[in-house]
């Protein structure tokens, strides 16, 4: 896509686009014990509100995919961002625990569809050996969420109600759609679009084994965070701004980590940079096990969670090489394939607590799923290496 007049300016209400998605998932994570608590139940089954969610983007990404695989992308995005909005406001305003995980099911569905898109506008904008820079432009929305959106989102939960977590980026999603249709050029659906054969790419052993390391590797980052305000307030006696600080450090973490991952994936190829951050990752999580117990601790491991929970540079640039003429829904399967992770890692480190294995578990969980996906990564490497596809298509010495 050449440039745009207005290209940044709608790269911006993208990226606010991804802050309110950004925003949202995390302060479900950092809400819980709130909604946990005014709702009567358990962490474990609070966390199947985070899983709900999670699902929902699963099963949203390939079916937002091939529903608007003809649809011009600024009508699209504005329309899954404006969905995604609705949704919100519906699980801030309505009652009870099964209705809050349905709406956070329904507000998941059209997550992967908006972030594979988004990312594919601002990578298209750039030459090739650039696209990382292109992915990482709309995922510092995300990243910057945690900084500023969740911390907020968790001030306002403990000051007036958990409730309010939602209500905020539900009104920011929306705004986003509006600016969304204001700004971004006016080009018709991407050329030779068609939407059955967006499903072609679930047929490529290339993307379904990218699209694993994801699912399996990440799940270990989601297994540690949806549980670590919680695991603070049971183990700590923290002063009352440690959670807002814990919720920050993980966006400052993972905003310096997406911008190193895109250099690093420049530098190294896909593949180098996806081992390098999965040892990283492993080790992070074994960090936050022992740190459970001291707060300080316990912010200072949530930074260096977030710096290695930027899989999503390498693995996104990786399929954009590999998916064909089905980039919409690789990309789309991207995000779904890292909320399997969202929905894999808290269900299976809820199974850890309710067994009784203490709150540091959940970093002993987080560390098997990361190695788990070094498995599925070297199995990746190899396929490719063993069907004569490149594996390090750019490293750009720039």
């Amino acid at each position: 896509m050449p440039p745009q007049p207005h290209l940044k300016l709608a790269i911006l209400a993208l990226g606010l686009g991804s802050f309110a998605i950004g925003t949202s998932e995390f302060a479900a994570m950092g809400l819980l014990p709130w909604y946990a608590s005014d709702l009567g139940i358990t962490e474990p089954q609070a966390g199947h509100v985070i899983s709900a969610y999670a699902l929902g983007v699963v099963v949203g990404a390939p079916i937002t995919s091939i529903l608007g695989a003809r649809l011009p992308r600024r009508r699209y995005l504005a329309g899954l961002i404006a969905v995604y909005g609705v949704m919100n406001l519906l699980a801030a305003v309505l009652p009870g625990y099964g209705t809050l995980v349905f709406t956070r099911f329904l507000a998941g569905l059209p997550h992967g569809g908006y972030l594979g898109v988004a990312m594919l506008f601002a990578a298209d904008a750039l030459p090739r050996e650039q696209r990382a820079k292109g992915v990482t432009q709309v995922l510092l929305g995300l990243t910057i969420a945690n900084i500023a959106g969740v911390p907020l989102a968790g001030v306002l939960g403990q000051g007036l109600g958990w409730r309010w977590g939602f209500a905020l980026p539900g009104v920011l999603a929306l705004i986003a759609g509006w600016l969304i249709l204001r700004l971004a050029p006016r080009v018709g659906a991407p050329a030779k679009a068609n939407p059955l054969g967006e499903l072609k790419a679930l047929k490529n052993p290339a993307v379904i084994l990218t699209l694993l390391v994801g699912a399996v590797g990440c799940g270990g980052v989601f297994a540690v965070y949806s549980f670590l305000s919680a695991a603070m307030l049971a183990t700590t006696n923290p002063p009352s701004w440690a959670v807002a600080a814990l919720l920050s450090a993980f966006g400052v973490g993972m905003t310096i980590g997406s911008i190193g991952a895109a250099r690093l994936t420049i530098r190294l190829g896909e593949f180098r940079a996806a081992f390098v951050l999965m040892v990283f990752m492993a080790l992070t999580q074994g960090i936050a096990s022992l740190a459970v117990g001291n707060w300080v601790l316990m912010i200072a491991s949530s930074f260096i969670i977030g710096v290695g929970a930027s899989m999503a540079v390498p693995l996104q640039t990786r399929l954009m090489e590999v998916a064909g003429e089905a980039q919409s829904m690789a990309a789309a399967m991207n995000h779904a394939a890292f909320n399997a992770a969202n929905a894999l890692g808290p269900w299976l480190a809820g199974m850890a607590l309710a067994a009784g294995w203490g709150w540091r578990s959940s970093g002993l969980v987080g560390v098997g799923l990361s190695l788990a996906g070094l498995v599925v990564l070297a199995i990746a490497w190899w396929q490719a290496r063993a069907s004569g596809q490149p594996l390090e298509d750019y490293p750009a010495r720039a």
